[in-house]
């Protein structure tokens, strides 16, 4: 079980713009390189939520969880759940704020405090998606992240220099199915890179 101090982050921010000139990642994904072998990153996908001069924040998708179940975090957030209970499925956001939940989600459904990420995504981080769910409505499709992923300023461009991570366009079928295990194949072959061709060592153009 979470511990009980476990709640729905604060609504999010707006982050500021980047500079024109530069890239934002934000709305792709994420593909950790072989040579990533920090065992919090190791095969990582991560759908980026944001991407500013300011830092740079994500989810991981492709590492569930076995507990809590979410009806069982329901009740541990006072959430009733209106029978039949619909069940959404829990992941391992990524290593800062494990105490803290964020739902990613399709934008068939946005709150008061949800960021919408790109036309077909947002995040919301307040008791209201739960609370839509746990009545059998909110979004099409989501999954709840405990924790997230963050990099300071410059950090993820920094990373992205040194052939840390590929980046991807997302669909909702890598997000939200529960093919866990193939997820970061799949998002290579977006790419159109074939996982077993890579080189566990970095090239550079």
């Amino acid at each position: 079980m979470v511990d009980q101090s476990t709640r729905l982050a604060p609504g999010a921010r707006a982050p500021e713009p980047r500079n024109p000139s530069e890239t934002s990642l934000s709305g792709q994904v994420l593909i950790a390189m072989p040579t990533l072998t920090d065992s919090k990153f190791t095969r990582s996908v991560i759908f980026m939520c944001a991407h500013t001069h300011e830092g740079a924040m994500g989810i991981v998708i492709n590492r569930p969880l076995a507990a809590p179940r979410f009806a069982d975090l329901l009740k541990q957030l006072e959430v009733t759940p209106t029978p039949p209970a619909r069940e959404i499925r829990l992941c391992d956001g990524g290593p800062v704020d494990k105490g803290r939940g964020f739902v990613l989600h399709t934008v068939d459904w946005t709150g008061e405090g949800s960021l919408r990420v790109d036309e077909n995504f947002a995040l919301t981080a307040s008791l209201d998606v739960l609370k839509a769910i746990a009545e059998g409505g909110g979004p099409a499709e989501c999954v709840l992240a405990l924790g997230y992923a963050g990099w300071g300023p410059g950090q993820l461009d920094a990373e992205i220099q040194s052939n840390t991570w590929l980046s991807a366009p997302p669909d909702a079928t890598l997000l939200f199915d529960t093919a866990n295990d193939t997820k970061w194949q799949r998002a290579l072959r977006k790419l159109g890179v074939d996982p077993i061709l890579l080189s566990g060592v970095a090239g550079h153009a």
